[in-house]
């Protein structure tokens, strides 16, 4: 059984979180071209039915942070169709990444290719690693898509993207300085150890927390580890015993899960271990009194009571940001099918036309000209011995 936080004001996490390998930063530089002519401006019939596309980790490491974002872009699915005014039902070919397997972004890529020539727009990718291994396929096909968990600041910044791909949660930048603040202002720590994971999502974030911190006087040690491994026994033994913290922006709950139980083993267990985003899952928060930084959503908005109430209690709240990004994607094609026909160029122009009032995260959804969600931040939680995250900043 999920154990979800109880707050009111929930945070979800993104999870979302950057794997660049040498082989997906060519792919993604090699994306350049927008799609083709014939991929973009082809006409669909919408008929009684239309079809997205949703590309997450369905199985593998990250399948628990999956699920949440499958189980949210469904209950949009179902919440959509059961509206009589909708003229077009919507129905889901889902796509699975794999995040974080062995084979690296490959079957990411796969999934991207697998997409029918009657997909509209897709939800997705998840993490920030896939979002560019796909980019090349996706752009090509014409495909605008929104990630409901891809935080890397630079997927925004660098402009491969701009025009097909937005995000319902804030950068990178947004969570380090929030990260940052809280370690400093409000833990008050000077002595803090930041292990990343050697891959782009981790070690972006490892260097803004890294870099604020310093500028606050705090003294910061830095190390790094492969996500493939799982005796963490050497790395641990080289943390310095009055260290106050050890930040892990990790992407895979079940790597930080036994990182703190083989530090709590090592005797090193009175050392404050917190994670990003990617470890806001029930796996981290077993540990109890680990923190995570995760974003806010409104846990008294009625779709939120009512997701809990469908799915035995549990809010979730890591795949909220899912269910705005399918909300993105059906209100784009609703709009661009209103006579009858769309192309994918014209649900392009409606995600970046999207103005939604009063969301399940708390806020109005609008993007910026780079594709970002405006107005979003982060917030920091805590377990507690019951192992569910509650926030305290």
């Amino acid at each position: 059984m999920r154990r979800r936080a109880t707050a009111i004001a929930a945070v979800l996490a993104l999870a979302a979180l950057a794997i660049v390998d040498a082989a997906s930063a060519k792919v993604d530089r090699a994306a350049g071209p927008s799609a083709t002519a014939s991929a973009d401006t082809q006409l669909i019939s919408c008929g009684k039915t239309v079809t997205m596309g949703m590309l997450a980790p369905i199985t593998g490491p990250a399948a628990s942070l999956g699920k949440l974002q499958t189980d949210w872009a469904k209950f949009y699915i179902a919440a959509h169709n059961k509206v009589k005014k909708n003229k077009h039902k919507l129905r889901v070919q889902y796509g699975d990444t794999v995040l974080g397997g062995p084979g690296g972004t490959a079957e990411a890529v796969k999934a991207a290719q697998s997409l029918g020539s009657n997909v509209l727009g897709t939800v997705g990718p998840a993490g920030s690693n896939e979002v560019r291994a796909t980019t090349a396929t996706l752009k090509n096909a014409g495909l605008g898509f929104v990630s409901g968990s891809a935080t890397n600041t630079e997927l925004t910044t660098d402009g491969t993207r701009t025009g097909f791909f937005f995000r319902t949660v804030p950068p990178d930048a947004a969570q380090g300085t929030s990260v940052a603040n809280f370690i400093n202002k409000k833990l008050k720590f000077k002595r803090v150890y930041i292990i990343d994971d050697q891959e782009a999502y981790s070690t972006g974030l490892a260097d803004t927390v890294q870099q604020k911190l310093r500028a606050a006087g705090v003294t910061v040690q830095r190390d790094g580890v492969s996500q493939q491994q799982s005796d963490f026994s050497s790395l641990i033994a080289k943390i310095p015993r009055d260290t106050q913290l050890v930040y892990i922006p990790w992407q895979l709950p079940p790597k930080g899960k036994a990182f703190g139980e083989q530090m709590r083993s090592a005797g090193k267990g009175s050392i404050i271990l917190m994670g990003s985003d990617g470890l806001f899952d029930d796996a981290f928060a077993s540990l109890g009194g680990v923190y995570a930084s995760s974003f806010p959503t409104s846990g008294t908005h009625p779709v939120v009571k009512a997701f809990k109430k469908a799915h035995g209690g549990e809010a979730e709240f890591f795949g909220a940001p899912s269910y705005v990004a399918a909300q993105v994607i059906g209100g784009a094609i609703d709009r661009a099918c209103k006579n009858g026909k769309a192309s994918r160029a014209e649900v392009r122009a409606q995600i970046r036309k999207t103005s939604l009032k009063k969301t399940v995260l708390g806020l109005n959804v609008s993007f910026n000209g780079q594709g970002d969600i405006k107005g979003g931040q982060f917030g920091i939680w805590k377990a507690n011995s019951s192992g569910s995250f509650l926030p305290v900043g």
